[in-house]
């Protein structure tokens, strides 16, 4: 396999340890890998792009389930739909909005409890001011 790269180089390349590439191996996130004479693992270029993808897909929010599906729609465009990328990301901005609004909430009442002078939480449960939400 000319051109090959063995699995400590596809790691370094896409910013990932070897631990990590054979994980997304063994979950079917990237495909095997062809084999040197002596059994050792070789990789394209391309095995490198799709980590970058994984990691990017990561960091916005999507689970390796997730990605897995993005990946596998993506390698089946044609046949049954499936949700690609567009469908996918707008249902995770959603998600971020909703977590956005919960953390809104949270950081207005912990502000609220700093400025009530909140410093005990059973003395703070039973104070007019205390706005820590109690009441189930």
């Amino acid at each position: 396999m000319s051109g090959a790269l063995r699995s400590g180089q596809v790691a370094a390349a896409a910013g990932v340890n070897v631990p990590t590439l054979r994980y997304y191996e063994r979950r079917g996130l990237l495909p095997p890998p062809g084999r040197s004479n002596g059994g050792h693992r070789l990789y394209d270029e391309d095995a490198v792009t799709a980590l970058r993808v994984i990691k990017a897909a990561q960091r916005l929010g999507f689970t390796l389930e997730e990605v897995a599906e993005l990946l596998e729609a993506g390698r089946h465009r044609h046949g049954r739909p499936v949700a690609g990328l567009g469908d996918r990301a707008a249902a995770k901005l959603a998600e971020v909005d909703a977590k956005i609004a919960d953390l809104t909430t949270i950081r207005t009442t912990l502000a609220a409890a700093v400025e009530a002078g909140c410093d005990d939480l059973t003395t703070c449960a039973t104070h007019p001011r205390c706005p820590l939400p109690f009441t189930p």
